[in-house]
């Protein structure tokens, strides 16, 4: 079979989304009901961190060995490429000893080096510039809640980030309109969207941004590698939080989500996150179930 990456979340089709948001399902009822399914036995996943993680290792490692299969943990501090190493032997390496690699690092251009010497699919676990696991698991947490995203609308508060990149990704795919509020310095960069804007809109305004929404979502003000810029952004930001006066511009049964990990009284309040809206404890658990989908995917193909 043809080698297929997981980099960013236009790397799949619409038809092959709806694939796997039904193998996700079917995935996720056998977890329920403790049903073993070991599609992957005897295969091996390589897990390579460059960045910290929770829910990132925490999914793929339980969701490779739910499979069946193997993972292994690597971080750059312990292993060849913290000593320089370059990318492009260490891909060609690891994709002789495993089936398939995951790799959550900073600069998009390392996975897409990376992928390019890999003998075997490789999968973003989280860079920048892209988060589409995250997004992919959004995605189906809202479809779950709500049914078809196609013709909604999902509103962006905050800066503009791996997640708001996915995001935009998805909105083309799947056919739903983003609203988007950054505060001013930290807006698009209009090179890493596609040159067709008409699945997003810009608001100054965040709350207006929230108007007729039926999913809002946000991020942590100071996102990692970013840290020495936290004082200057809790400044900016200080009007971009998601409060209970936002959630009430959106429609009335839209959901709230955050990929987590979550700054209560900054990016969101308590009253937002813990309250009734929210499906950020889905949306965190369904990580394990969309990549399982994808896991078996990329390495056995449909089934």
């Amino acid at each position: 079979m043809t080698i297929k990456h997981y980099l960013q979340f236009s790397d799949l089709t619409l038809s092959e989304y709806e694939y796997l948001i039904e193998r996700a399902r079917i995935i996720k009822q056998k977890f329920k009901n403790y049903e073993p399914y070991h599609p992957l036995q005897d295969r091996t996943l390589v897990m390579v961190f460059e960045k910290s993680s929770t829910r990132t290792r925490l999914s793929f490692e339980a969701g490779m060995h739910q499979l069946g299969g193997t993972a292994i943990y690597l971080n750059t501090r312990d292993s060849q490429l913290g000593r320089g190493e370059p990318i492009e032997d260490a891909a060609q390496v690891m994709s002789r000893m495993s089936d398939i690699i995951m790799v959550r690092t900073f600069g998009h251009d390392i996975i897409e080096r990376f992928a390019a010497y890999s003998r075997v699919p490789v999968i973003n676990g989280l860079t920048n510039e892209h988060h589409p696991c995250q997004v992919f698991a959004d995605v189906f947490t809202f479809i779950e809640h709500r049914g078809s995203i196609k013709g909604k609308t999902v509103t962006w508060i905050g800066d503009a980030n791996n997640m708001l990149y996915s995001w935009l990704q998805a909105a083309e795919v799947f056919g739903f309109h983003v609203n988007v509020s950054t505060p001013k310095g930290y807006d698009i960069d209009y090179r890493l969207v596609s040159p067709d804007h008409s699945h997003f809109t810009h608001f100054d305004n965040p709350a207006d941004a929230c108007e007729g929404a039926h999913l809002v979502t946000t991020d942590v003000w100071t996102s990692m590698g970013f840290e020495e810029e936290n004082a200057v952004r809790k400044k900016a930001f200080a009007n971009w939080n998601v409060d209970t006066d936002k959630m009430r511009r959106a429609a009335p049964d839209a959901l709230f989500m955050h990929c987590l990990p979550a700054h209560r009284g900054e990016e969101v309040t308590a009253e937002v996150i813990d309250g009734p809206q929210s499906v950020v404890w889905d949306e965190a658990e369904n990580r394990l179930h969309v990549q399982k989908a994808l896991l078996e995917y990329l390495v056995k193909g449909t089934v």
